[in-house]
Parts: structure tokens; sequence; C-alpha cells
């Protein structure tokens, strides 16, 4: 049997027994049942990865030993800091969207509300997807064997995003309409910050803010790609092109 990978979002120190997480806790115990003495590998999501053991469940919760350190695992990182701005898609497109860009190596993710985004979430609708996208984001890392978990942005409006643009080298917008294809690019010298529209893709107000604000064009062929499918594609194929897919 494969040996389970759970994170847990604190430092781990060798010897020290802690408890995992109801979610974690609630994997190994409910759905693998996994009896005392089974073997974990235990990551913290800012590097840090330790064989462990389960010592015991606790009411709901299951209490774990720390063993000794794995050696470092920077190889799972890709070499490329990619930025994902994601228009806010529907239900499982948007969960896809956000644990495939976590297996294809994005370092930081941005969920976006835009003009035609049919998804509309505000107060406690809106922090219960949040962490959800949060608990995707585990899973993904969990299977992927990445150390380090992207940063999950609170979501917010287009506009006010692009109007407070963080720092990037390269600014690619996915837009259907544009010249520019991926043989046209060249390598950037730093962030790399990658934005993809929802269903129904941008309206020309947004379009026209994004350029002013120095995002280039991209276009991935001739066909339409769907919300779930531009992101991903674009994220793999700059892999391809300077990442570690080479």
């Amino acid at each position: 049997m494969r040996i389970p990978r759970i994170h847990h979002p604190a430092p781990l120190r060798e010897g020290e027994a802690l408890l995992l997480g109801e979610s974690a806790s609630r994997h190994l115990l409910q759905v693998l049942r996994l009896r005392p003495g089974a073997e974990l590998r235990l990551f913290d999501g800012a590097g840090g990865e330790h064989r462990a053991t389960l010592l015991a469940r606790e009411g709901r919760r299951a209490r774990v030993t720390v063993g000794s350190p794995y050696p470092d695992g920077g190889a799972r990182e890709s070499p490329l800091e990619i930025v994902l701005a994601q228009g806010v898609s529907r239900g499982e497109r948007m969960d896809y969207t956000l644990q495939k860009a976590v297996e294809l190596g994005v370092s930081r993710i941005v969920p976006l509300f835009t003009r035609r985004s049919t998804v509309r979430l505000s107060g406690e609708r809106l922090e219960r997807r949040r962490r959800h996208w949060q608990g995707i984001l585990v899973h993904a890392c969990e299977q992927c064997g990445r150390r380090h978990l992207p940063v999950l942005d609170p979501p917010q409006e287009l506009e006010s995003w692009a109007n407070a643009l963080p720092d990037a080298a390269l600014r690619l917008l996915l837009d259907a309409e544009a010249d520019t294809g991926l043989a046209r690019l060249a390598p950037p010298d730093g962030t790399i910050l990658l934005l993809a529209g929802p269903e129904g893709g941008l309206d020309p107000r947004e379009r026209r803010l994004l350029y002013e604000r120095g995002f280039q064009g991209l276009r991935l062929g001739p066909r339409i790609l769907r919300t779930e499918t531009a992101a991903l594609a674009a994220l793999a194929a700059l892999q391809a092109l300077w990442g570690d897919f080479r």
C-alpha cells in the first residue's frame, strides 16, 4: 500500500507528537481505516516533509509522531514562477482548473470575478467556497508530491485587482483574437502572470483595461478553448517552453 501523504499546516519537528486536523484525520481513520503503527508522510506546505507514524485515535482526531525529515525535494517545484489569475467558473470547472494548475506548477492563484462571471458569491457563501478551493489545493499537493503549497489569494473583482497589479516580468492574457502565439514569446526574467477568463470570456472594457495595464494577448491556436482548458493548456505549454517539461 502506498504511504499516505498528508499536509499539516505548521512547522514539523522530529520527535514531536501532534494532532492532525479534522479533514486529514477523517481521511486516515475513516477512509483509509489506518491502525496505530501505520506509516505516513507529513509535509508542512513550506518545503518541509517528514516521516511519521500514526500513534492513536483521540476522538475524531489522529495523533501522530513526527520522524526524520526526507531529503530536500526542491526538484518537485517548477523553475518558473507562474501566477494564475483565473476568472471564476461554475462548480466542478473551477475545481478542476485549480487542481490541475497545482499539478502544473503554479505558485499563486487569484480567483477573479468578472463582468461575465456566472458565479456571484459574497459573505459566508464566498468564505465557504474559498475554504473549499483551499482544500483542493492541499489535496492536489498531497497527490502530486509538491512540498510548497501555492498561495490562494482572496477572490476579488477583476477591475480592482487590475488597478493594483503585482510586479511581473511577463503579463499574458489568453485571448482568442490576439495575434501573438507561443512561438513569438520571449523567455521572461521573472514572474509570469497568466490571466484566463471565465465562461463567456472577458468583455471589451475588461480586455481594454488589461491591455492598458501591460498585458500581452496570447492566442492558443485556431480553436476556441473552454475556460477549464485554456489556462491548463497555457500552463503546460509554458512548462514545455521554459520550465521542467523540457
